[in-house]
């Protein structure tokens, strides 16, 4: 995996920070729930080198919303199955705007480390 591909992409640690600053969730994720939640969600999916997970921003976009729906509104993981496998997403609009906040907070995360690479690069 190339250096600028790698960047793109984060580690399972990485992951469970990013899930564990939402502060609408009731319970903070772990590594194992991560991998729990990948054999239940055929959608998510990490690439794996050298036993090592490495997941995409699409992949963390859907680990955000089953954290919310499971944790969150309360639903079973077949329920969460149902509403990943819809094409529409049936989320009421109170919890668009918190998946979307989730996602806001994602990408200045995202940001916030292009930059300190940047100063770490340049400095």
């Amino acid at each position: 995996m190339t250096n600028k591909k790698k960047r793109s992409y984060k580690t399972i640690g990485e992951v469970v920070k990013i899930l564990n600053a939402n502060k609408n969730s009731i319970t903070g994720s772990k590594p194992h729930t991560l991998r729990f939640w990948e054999k239940h969600f055929k959608q998510i999916k990490p690439i794996k080198i050298n036993n090592h997970r490495y997941y995409d921003e699409k992949s963390i976009d859907i680990l955000i919303k089953v954290q919310y729906l499971l944790k969150s509104q309360g639903m079973t993981i077949n329920g969460v199955k149902k509403v990943l496998n819809s094409n529409n997403l049936n989320i009421d609009e109170n919890d668009k705007k918190n998946i979307s906040t989730l996602n806001i907070k994602f990408r200045l995360n995202k940001i916030n480390n292009i930059i300190k690479n940047l100063k770490k690069n340049n400095g």
